[in-house]
C-alpha cells in the first residue's frame, strides 16, 4: 500500500480527495457551468474564497483530477480543464442529485438539473461526458443528431432558465 494514503478502501481515498466541502463543488461548476478561469469560479454561488479556492484547485491539479495551462487568449489567466478522472465523476454527480433531490429539501430551480439527469439516465451521462472529453481533452465531437444539435450542458442550462422564468412570473401574478 501507498505510504501516503491511511487505507487502502476505495471509499477513504475517494473521501481523501473530495472528502472537504469545496472540491466536488468546483468540479460541479466546471462541468455543468462550464467555469474555467479562477474568476469564473470565485463566482460560486455558495461563496468560495480565494485562498480556498487556490488550495483546491493546487490539490486538484497536483492529484491529476484537471490541469491547469496558461489561457492564449490572455497572458496572466490560467485555463484549468477537466481530465478523465473527474469526466467519469458525471453519474456520481447525477446519483448524488438523485439522492438530495429524494432527500433534502431541494429548491426547484436549482434541482431541475439533477431531476433532468437522472431522468436521462446513462445514455444522457454518456452523451454528457462526450461533449466534456470534446471541450477539455480535444475529443472528436460526438453525435448531436439526437439533441437537435443541443449539447446536454444548453440543455440543462435551457431547464434552469425556464424554471427561473416561471418562479420570477408566479411571483410577478401574486
Amino acid at each position: 500500500m501507498n505510504e501516503e494514503f491511511r487505507s487502502g478502501c476505495p471509499i477513504n481515498l475517494s473521501l481523501e480527495v473530495f472528502g472537504d466541502k469545496w472540491s466536488l463543488l468546483i468540479l460541479r461548476d466546471m462541468t455543468f457551468g462550464g467555469r474555467r478561469h479562477f474568476r469564473e469560479l470565485m463566482r460560486s454561488q455558495e461563496g468560495i474564497s480565494s485562498n480556498i479556492l487556490a488550495d483546491r484547485l493546487k490539490m486538484l491539479v497536483d492529484k491529476g483530477i484537471l490541469t491547469k495551462a496558461d489561457d492564449p487568449s490572455h497572458k496572466q489567466k490560467a485555463i484549468y480543464s477537466l481530465t478523465e478522472m473527474s469526466i467519469e465523476l458525471v453519474p456520481i454527480f447525477a446519483h448524488l442529485g438523485a439522492w438530495g433531490r429524494r432527500w433534502l429539501p431541494v429548491s426547484e430551480d436549482l434541482s431541475i438539473r439533477a431531476k433532468l439527469l437522472e431522468e436521462g439516465g446513462q445514455e444522457m451521462w454518456n452523451q454528457f461526458m462526450a461533449e466534456l472529453r470534446e471541450e477539455h481533452l480535444g475529443a472528436p465531437a460526438p453525435d448531436r443528431s439526437r439533441t437537435g444539435g443541443k449539447t446536454v450542458r444548453q440543455t440543462l442550462q435551457a431547464a434552469y432558465e425556464a424554471v427561473v422564468a416561471r418562479q420570477a412570473a408566479d411571483a410577478t401574478a401574486e
